[in-house]
C-alpha cells in the first residue's frame, strides 16, 4: 500500500517485450512488487531486476505534492463533467502524469476501484495526500451521484487555499529577508569595520565619547563571544522547536502571539478566517451536515488558537444554538462575518454567504500583501538608517577630538 510518506525506490531491470525485443531501463516505485506490476502492465517479461537508491534530486523531482493533488482534482472534474467514465479517466490521468509518484498513486486508485472499492476508500488507502476532508467530500459525491460537481468544488477550494497560502508566505518572506540583511550588515560592520577604527583610536591615546566606547565594547563582545552567542541561539531555536512539537499549551501560546504581530498578524487572521469559511461552505454545499463541516473546518485551520475556537463553536452548535450565535459568543470573529452568517442561515443560503465572506478576506489578504512593500518600506528605511547610521556616527564622533589633538 503506497503512502506519501514512503520513499521512491529505483529498480533497474532487463526484460523482453511482447515482440521479443530485449529492453532495459529504470522504474521508480515504492516496492519491487509495484515495479514488477508496472512492467507487467507494459507487457514486459522481466529477466533481471535490481533495487537501487535514487538520488535525492530524482526523489524530489518525482515526489507528489499538494499542488499535484489539486491539479489531479481539476483534471478529474473536467473529464467527469465531459462524460468520460471514471475508469477511463483514471487511466488517462495516469498516462499523462509526469511524476512517478503520481503515476503510482493514480494506478493504485484505479486498481482499488476496479476491485470494487469506492473511490473515496481507494484514495484514502493510496496516499495520505488525500486527507479525511477530501475523502469525505468524495464519499458524499459518490452517495449523491454528483461526483463531478464535488470534484469541481474540491478544485476551487484547493486552488483558493493554495493561492491564499502563497500570499501569506509572500507576506512573511519580505520582512524576514530585510531583517536578516540588516542584522548581517550590522554584524559584519561590528566584526570587520569597527575593529579597524579601534586600532586608529588607540594609536592617538585620546579619550573617546561614551557612545563610541559602547559600540567598541559591543564589537569586542561579538568578536570574543559571538560564536558562543550563535551556538546559544541555535540551542534556543532547537528547544523552541521541540517545545512546539511536544507541548500543546506552548503551541497555543505561539499561535495566539502570531496573530498579534503587526501587519503579519492581520494577514494570518484573515487567511485563517478565509480558510474556515471556504471549508465550511464547501462541505455544506456538498451536502455534508453542518456539524461535520465544522469538524472538518477546525482540522483544516492552520492555527491552533482558531482550532480551539472552532471546537467551541462546534460544541455550542451541537447543543442547538444557531451558527451565527455560536460564532458571536466566542468573540473571535468579526461582526461583519457574524452578520453575514446570520443572513445566510435565515435566508437558507448559508454556503453562498460563507463563500462571499471567504472572498472578502481573500481579497483583503491579496491587497495587504500587494501593498506590503509600500507599508514596510518607510519602516525598513528608518530601521536600516538607525542601525548603520548609529555605527557610522559612533566611529566619526572621536574624529573631531582627534583633529583638535593633532592641531
Amino acid at each position: 500500500m503506497a503512502t506519501s510518506k514512503q520513499k521512491l525506490l529505483a529498480f533497474h531491470w532487463r526484460g523482453i517485450t511482447a515482440k521479443g525485443s530485449k529492453v532495459k531501463g529504470q522504474t521508480l516505485a515504492f516496492s519491487e512488487q509495484e515495479a514488477r506490476l508496472s512492467l507487467a502492465e507494459q507487457r514486459i517479461q522481466i529477466l533481471k531486476i535490481k533495487r537501487r537508491s535514487p538520488s535525492s534530486f530524482v526523489q524530489r523531482r518525482n515526489a507528489a505534492t499538494a499542488k499535484d493533488i489539486t491539479l489531479f482534482s481539476r483534471q478529474i472534474a473536467t473529464m467527469l463533467e465531459a462524460g468520460v467514465p471514471l475508469g477511463e479517466t483514471l487511466q488517462l490521468l495516469k498516462t499523462g502524469a509526469k511524476k512517478a509518484e503520481m503515476k503510482l498513486i493514480i494506478g493504485n486508485i484505479y486498481r482499488h476501484v476496479e476491485a470494487g472499492s469506492s473511490l473515496a476508500n481507494a484514495m484514502k488507502s493510496s496516499s495520505t495526500l488525500f486527507d479525511q476532508f477530501y475523502c469525505d467530500l468524495v464519499s458524499t459525491g459518490e452517495q449523491t451521484g454528483r461526483l463531478e460537481q464535488i470534484f469541481a468544488r474540491i478544485s476551487v477550494y484547493r486552488e483558493k487555499e493554495e493561492a491564499t497560502r502563497a500570499k501569506v508566505v509572500k507576506a512573511m518572506i519580505y520582512p524576514s529577508i530585510v531583517t536578516f540583511m540588516a542584522l548581517a550588515v550590522t554584524i559584519g560592520m561590528l566584526l570587520f569595520v569597527i575593529p579597524t577604527f579601534k586600532d586608529v583610536f588607540a594609536s592617538f591615546n585620546a579619550d573617546l565619547p561614551w557612545f563610541t566606547l559602547k559600540v567598541l565594547g559591543l564589537s569586542e563582545f561579538i568578536q570574543d563571544y559571538g560564536l558562543y552567542a550563535g551556538l546559544g541561539l541555535i540551542i534556543v531555536l532547537l528547544i523552541f522547536r521541540a517545545s512546539y512539537k511536544r507541548s500543546t499549551a506552548f503551541r497555543l501560546k505561539v499561535s495566539r502571539f502570531s496573530l498579534h504581530i503587526p501587519i503579519i498578524g492581520g494577514v494570518l487572521t484573515k487567511a485563517t478566517l478565509a480558510r474556515f469559511t471556504r471549508t465550511l461552505a464547501t462541505t455544506f454545499s456538498a451536502g455534508i451536515p453542518l456539524l461535520n463541516g465544522l469538524s472538518a473546518a477546525g482540522k483544516t485551520a492552520n492555527n491552533l488558537h482558531y482550532q480551539k475556537v472552532i471546537e467551541s463553536v462546534h460544541q455550542q452548535t451541537s447543543g442547538g444554538r444557531p451558527l451565527h450565535r455560536s460564532i458571536k459568543e466566542t468573540g473571535q470573529f468579526p461582526d461583519m462575518m457574524t452578520q453575514m452568517v446570520m443572513i445566510g442561515e435565515e435566508s437558507g443560503s448559508l454556503d453562498d454567504m460563507l463563500n462571499k465572506v471567504a472572498g472578502i478576506y481573500e481579497d483583503e489578504v491579496d491587497n495587504t500583501v500587494d501593498n506590503l512593500g509600500k507599508i514596510l518600506e518607510p519602516l525598513i528605511i528608518i530601521t536600516l538608517g538607525l542601525l548603520i547610521g548609529s555605527l557610522v556616527i559612533a566611529m566619526y564622533l572621536p574624529m573631531f577630538d582627534l583633529i583638535n589633538v593633532l592641531g
